[in-house]
């Protein structure tokens, strides 16, 4: 039971694909249009496609790093080897702080369609604890989960689609009301719905479970990214069609919503069931990508060792999945995490702006993409997130205060302990 003991290398390009898949959807498709409607508009639509072009540059980063390190950790490995420990801390910190987050929002996002009143919390409680209990089995049933949960929830959109496009959409919809568009709003929107891209980052935290990393993980990240832009921007185009820019801004469920006017109400029920399991899919992959990117910083001391110890027989970061767990209810039962969004794209956001500095000094016989793609990236990342809602930025510049101060901390106590010795 060794803290170092390597993880197993069980997950091919399908597994890959689906893990991935099963963040994104479940992430954002049935939570992140409303926030950018009432940011932007049908303005959103903008903010889509710039939010598509930040993520693939920023996939672009990651799949390129991965084939270098194909280690768990992600950005918080390659920023530590590429910059230096306090730009990898950086990264991993705000990974693991704000998918915590988006741990807990995803769990309440499943209770709002699955529980019946006043039973909500409880279930995303319980809902947390199954699904970490997955995890702890073993990465294959992870994978496994996935496939079946993205394969739900893409039948279930499909349907979706089909009700509001017979229904006829309402053209004029899909347009802004000012054609120059609030520029603002529009970033802000694309910040807003890049949350919902970012689920891509599971794959490349999952690089030490990858058969053929070096091939499988790039392939991994542009199949899924790829996928999940087109869901997006059809499943955008028809609830904007369907609702206007002002039904989606003030709808707490769109797609339900658009379904309803289309008419098909029979079918609002089984729309209710496909966000539920979106929901779980996202929720199962982030605890897996956050079990394995505090692994790794607790390797290295940037977080308690003690999370870093990896199951003898199932071989996962079992102590780190078991505090992300207990971390997550707490949320759940305590907190309002209606901002929870925000906050998420506030640290995946830097995640990612720490990918791209990472991957832009990588040495040229490890490039396979241009300096110009991370060179963007890295600028769109800094752009969209000075333009997020406030809060979300406030909340997220504590949090990497808090973090640094817990790193600066532990470092002295260690440096003190050494010279003790």
């Amino acid at each position: 039971m060794t803290s170092h003991a390597p993880l197993a290398r069980r997950l091919g390009t399908v597994d890959a694909v689906f893990i991935g898949l099963g963040s994104m959807i479940g992430a954002g498709i049935f939570s992140a249009f409303a926030p950018a409607a009432q940011a932007a508009g049908a303005g959103l639509l903008i903010g889509l496609v710039v939010a598509a072009i930040v993520a693939f540059c920023n996939a672009t980063a990651s799949a390129q790093l991965a084939a270098q390190y194909p280690t768990s950790g992600g950005t918080y490995v390659y920023g530590r080897e590429q910059l230096g420990g306090w730009w990898g801390f950086a990264a991993g910190w705000s990974f693991v702080i704000g998918k915590t987050a988006s741990c807990a929002a995803m769990a309440l996002t499943f209770a709002a369609y699955a529980a019946p009143a006043g039973w909500e919390k409880p279930v995303a409680v319980v809902a947390v604890v199954a699904l970490a209990a997955a995890n702890y089995r073993g990465v294959t049933r992870t994978a496994t989960l996935a496939k079946v949960i993205v394969v739900v929830v893409l039948l279930v959109l499909a349907l979706a689609v089909i009700a509001c496009t017979s229904a006829g959409l309402k053209p004029g919809a899909l347009q802004p009301a000012d054609p120059a568009g609030s520029w603002y709003g529009i970033l802000q929107s694309a910040g807003l719905l890049f949350f919902a891209f970012a689920g891509y980052a599971r794959i490349a935290t999952m690089g030490e479970e990858v058969r053929s990393p070096e091939r499988t993980i790039p392939r991994a990240i542009t199949i899924a990214l790829a996928i999940v832009v087109v869901l997006y921007a059809v499943v955008a185009v028809v609830v904007l069609g369907s609702l206007g820019a002002s039904g989606v801004a003030a709808s707490s469920a769109p797609v339900a919503d658009a379904v309803a006017v289309s008419g098909w109400s029979w079918a609002v029920p089984i729309v209710g069931f496909g966000a539920a399991a979106a929901s779980l899919g996202a929720l199962l992959s982030l605890i897996a990508g956050v079990g394995r990117t505090s692994l790794a910083m607790a390797r290295e001391g940037d977080l308690p060792r003690w999370l870093a110890v990896v199951h003898p027989t199932f071989r996962v970061p079992h102590h780190a999945e078991i505090a992300i767990a207990v971390v997550v209810c707490i949320l759940v039962l305590t907190v309002d995490l209606r901002g929870a969004i925000a906050f998420s794209s506030f640290g995946v956001l830097l995640y990612y702006f720490v990918a791209n500095l990472a991957a832009f000094s990588q040495a040229r016989e490890r490039r396979r993409y241009p300096r110009i793609l991370q060179v963007f990236g890295a600028f769109a990342c800094a752009v969209l997130v000075v333009t997020l809602p406030p809060l979300g930025i406030m909340v997220g510049i504590l949090v990497l205060i808090v973090g640094f101060g817990y790193r600066m901390l532990a470092r002295r106590l260690s440096a003190r302990s050494e010279r003790g010795a």
